[in-house]
C-alpha cells in the first residue's frame, strides 16, 4: 500500500520521502491516465531539488499507460495551463510545492482545456494510488518529447496590454529564485517588441533550488522587505514579487508599501468593467465589501464563490465571468482558459499606473481608507472544533447576516468577519473588515484573536 496523505482538496502536496516519493509519483501518473484517459498530456516542474526526480517518475507512470507526454521542463504552473490548451492535450500536470517549505513538493493537475479536476476525480486517483493501480496491459509506452510554447504564452499575456498612451515607468521584479525568471524574460522581450515603455530591475531572478533568499512566499510579512527595499533603492514606480511557481503575484507601491490582495482585486475589477460593461466579476468570501461595492458602482455583477482555485474556476465558467480574484493573490481570466495567472495581473496594473500618471499608492489609498481589513491571520488551535464553537457562541447572536458558504461569515453591521478552516494546511484562517473604521477594525481583531488564542 502506498500513502495517499499528500492528496488534498485541490491537488497533491506533502513532504518528500514521507507523503510523496518516486513510487507515489509514478502511481499518480498511472492513476491520472486511468481516471482521465487524456491521450496526451503536458508535464512541467518547478525548481526544487526533488522536482526532476518526481517529474521523471510521473512521466514514467503516464507513459506506462500509453499516454503521450510533452515535457515542458522548468516552468510555471500557468505555463502548464496554457500548454494544455495550446497543444490540445487531454491534461496537464505540474510538479510543484509553490510556497511550501523546502522539504515539500506536490502535483497540480488539470483536464483538457485546463479545466480543474473534480474532487471525485482526485478521490478516484487516490484509491488507485493506494493499491498501486492495476496492470497497464499496454504493449508500448506513450511517446515523449521536450517542448514549451513560451513565445506563444508571452504573446497571450501581452495581448492584455494596450500600449497607446503609456508613459515610461520603472518596475522592480522579484522572482524569489523560483521559476518566474525565464518566463518573465520572454515576456519582457515581447513587451519591448510591442513598444511598452517599462524598465525593469530584476532581483533574485535566477532559479535556485536552495532558495538562498528564503522560500518565495511574499504573502508572509517577513519576506516583503527585500522587494520593498529594492523599490525604494531604485526609485521604482512599483514592485512585483511572485511565489515559487508564479501563479500568484504580489504588489508594492512606489513607497515600498505592500498592497493587500483585495485592493488588487478592486483595481482589476474596475479595469475589466471599463472593457466590458455589465461584466460579472467573481470573488471569494473572505474579504469582499470593497470588491462588491466597486463592482456594483461600476455597473458590474459581483458573484461570490467558495475559496480555492478549483471553485473559482468552476464559478467563472458557470457565469462566464470576465475576471475573478481572491485576496490571496490568485487572479483568474476568461481569455486565459478561466485560469489563474501571476503575469497578467502585473501587466494590467503597470498599464493602469503608466496610463493614469498617478502613483500606485494613490490608486489604492481610497480603497484602503473606505474598507480597511485585517489581513489573513492563521491560527493552529489545539482543538479547532472548540475554537470555532466558541467563536460562534460569542458572535452569532450579534450578527445581522450569517453565511456558511465558506466557513462562517458574519455581517455585524459596522464590521464583518470570516473564519474558516484551510483547505491545504492544518490551520484556521481569520479575516475582518470594516467600512472606514480603522479603530473598530483594530479593536475587533484583537478581541477575536484573544478568543481564538485560548484554544
Amino acid at each position: 500500500m502506498l500513502p495517499t496523505s499528500a492528496f488534498k482538496s485541490y491537488d497533491i502536496r506533502g513532504r518528500v520521502g514521507v507523503d510523496l516519493d518516486e513510487a507515489v509519483a509514478r502511481a499518480t501518473g498511472r492513476a491520472f491516465a486511468q481516471v482521465i484517459d487524456p491521450g496526451r498530456v503536458v508535464v512541467g516542474r518547478d525548481v526544487r531539488d526533488s522536482s526532476p526526480m518526481l517529474q521523471a517518475a510521473l512521466i514514467a507512470g503516464l507513459r506506462a499507460e500509453g499516454v503521450d507526454v510533452v515535457d515542458l521542463g522548468l516552468c510555471g504552473t500557468e505555463e502548464v495551463y496554457f500548454a494544455t490548451d495550446f497543444y490540445g492535450a487531454g491534461g496537464g500536470l505540474m510538479v510543484t510545492a509553490s510556497h511550501n517549505p523546502i522539504e515539500w513538493n506536490g502535483i497540480k493537475m488539470v483536464r483538457e482545456g485546463a479545466r480543474p479536476l473534480a474532487p471525485d476525480g482526485l478521490d478516484a486517483m487516490a484509491g488507485l494510488v493506494a493499491v498501486e493501480g492495476g496492470p497497464s496491459g499496454m504493449a508500448a509506452p506513450g511517446a515523449l518529447r521536450q517542448d514549451i510554447p513560451r513565445e506563444a504564452y508571452a504573446d497571450r499575456v501581452v495581448s492584455y496590454l494596450d500600449t497607446d498612451g503609456l508613459r515610461p515607468i520603472d518596475i522592480v521584479v522579484n522572482a524569489g529564485n523560483g521559476t518566474a525568471g525565464p518566463a518573465f524574460d520572454a515576456l519582457a522581450e515581447r513587451l519591448e517588441a510591442v513598444g511598452a515603455p517599462f524598465r525593469f530591475h530584476r532581483i533574485d531572478h535566477e532559479p535556485d533550488a536552495a532558495f538562498p533568499n528564503g522560500i518565495p512566499n511574499p504573502l508572509l510579512p517577513e519576506n516583503r522587505p527585500r522587494t520593498a527595499d529594492a523599490v525604494r533603492r531604485h526609485g521604482a514606480d512599483m514592485g512585483v514579487a511572485w511565489d515559487g511557481d508564479f501563479d500568484r503575484c504580489f504588489f508594492f507601491d512606489e513607497t515600498g508599501a505592500f498592497v493587500d490582495g483585495e485592493y488588487v482585486v478592486g483595481l482589476l475589477a474596475q479595469a475589466f468593467l471599463r472593457k466590458e460593461a455589465g461584466a460579472r466579476i467573481v470573488h471569494d468570501p473572505r474579504v469582499m465589501w470593497n470588491t462588491v461595492d466597486l463592482v456594483r458602482a461600476g455597473g458590474g455583477e459581483p458573484v461570490v464563490s467558495l475559496t480555492g482555485h478549483a471553485h473559482l474556476k468552476a464559478k467563472m465558467r458557470e457565469v462566464d465571468a470576465i475576471y475573478g480574484g481572491e485576496m490571496s493573490a490568485h487572479h483568474y481570466f476568461r481569455a486565459f482558459m478561466y485560469c489563474d495567472s501571476g503575469m497578467i495581473p502585473w501587466v494590467l496594473v503597470a498599464e493602469l499606473v503608466s496610463r493614469s500618471g498617478r502613483p500606485l499608492s494613490e490608486l489604492v489609498e481610497g480603497m484602503r481608507a473606505a474598507y480597511p481589513s485585517s489581513g489573513e491571520m492563521n491560527f493552529r488551535p489545539g482543538d479547532p472544533d472548540a475554537a470555532i464553537a466558541a467563536f460562534e457562541e460569542t458572535y452569532l447572536p450579534q450578527a445581522r447576516e450569517v453565511d456558511r458558504l465558506d466557513g462562517i461569515s458574519l455581517d455585524m453591521g459596522a464590521w464583518r468577519v470570516n473564519l474558516r478552516r484551510s483547505n491545504t494546511e492544518p490551520v484556521v484562517r481569520l479575516n475582518l473588515e470594516t467600512r472606514g473604521d480603522r479603530a473598530l477594525l483594530d479593536a475587533k481583531t484583537a478581541e477575536v484573536r484573544e478568543l481564538l488564542a485560548r484554544f
